[in-house]
């Protein structure tokens, strides 16, 4: 059992439960309940900082073009974005598939949670700063430019899957070695893990605070990893990721239903 907090639909308030995360059970007190009987809410309220070429995958595939204009030279630092409240969406919530696009790209992160102000942390102390993990998918309009923010391709809404839930950090032996799963409509369309981090996640937590204070709720993603899975319309995305559970949404043409933040 690993302890979760997050927040239910039914009663639009935060909630500390029990998980086995093999049987996909909730324990609230003294009820259970199976995970697909539970409608979950986001469970985050701060803002949600994506990295870019944190997985030593991605920088492999750009080959020669990280050293390129304007840039010349790999990142020195964490490449960070935001993916604002618009985006933000519910576990089993639909993703709205915009009209412009006929494939979308899957993202597989796994969230930091902030547990309070963290401002110059160190690479030793990090994990004091850190209240636990949840699963976020950083969806996103298929692009190949890294030189400019990619706000119409990342920002756009509903682009931001996040849950169900918040597993506790005590609860996560080594989240530095956990395996993530991509499934769009029940196939398995990528593996990979965080081992593959350029920056592990108390090494990214540091650096990132070095030049920036992130407050309580905030959720740092540790990155996404190289060759993003596609979807359609109509495809159901599952990331599971190992320890935490699973995050599902479906891709519904110019969908606003099912919109639950």
């Amino acid at each position: 059992m690993v302890k979760i907090y997050g927040r239910r639909q039914e009663m639009q308030q935060t909630f500390d439960a029990e998980l086995d995360v093999d049987a996909q059970v909730v324990r609230f007190h003294s009820s259970r309940s199976h995970v697909n009987e539970l409608r979950f809410a986001v469970p985050v309220i701060g803002t949600v900082y994506g990295t870019a070429l944190n997985y030593r995958g991605e920088l492999t595939n750009m080959g020669e073009k990280v050293n390129e204009e304007p840039y010349k030279e790999p990142p020195k630092a964490p490449v960070l974005y935001i993916k604002p409240k618009n985006t933000f969406r519910s576990h089993k919530a639909d993703i709205p598939f915009p009209e412009d696009s006929d494939y979308l790209q899957v993202g597989a992160a796994l969230g930091i949670v902030l547990k309070k102000q963290a401002t110059r942390v160190t690479v030793d102390h990090a994990s004091d700063y850190i209240a636990g993990f949840t699963i976020v998918n950083d969806v996103s309009i298929p692009h190949e430019s890294m030189h400019r923010p990619a706000i119409k391709e990342k920002a756009r809404d509903g682009f931001c899957p996040i849950g169900p839930w918040i597993v506790d950090v005590s609860d996560i032996n080594n989240a530095d070695d956990l395996a993530i799963n991509v499934y769009v409509n029940d196939d398995l369309k990528q593996s990979n893990s965080t081992k593959n981090l350029i920056r592990d996640v108390h090494t990214l937590l540091a650096d990132v605070t070095d030049y920036m204070t992130l407050y309580e709720g905030d959720v740092l993603l540790v990155g996404t990893p190289e060759n993003q899975p596609l979807f359609q319309v109509g495809d159901t995305v599952r990331i599971d990721i190992e320890g935490i559970g699973s995050l599902e949404n479906k891709a519904v043409a110019n969908s606003i239903k099912g919109v639950n933040v």
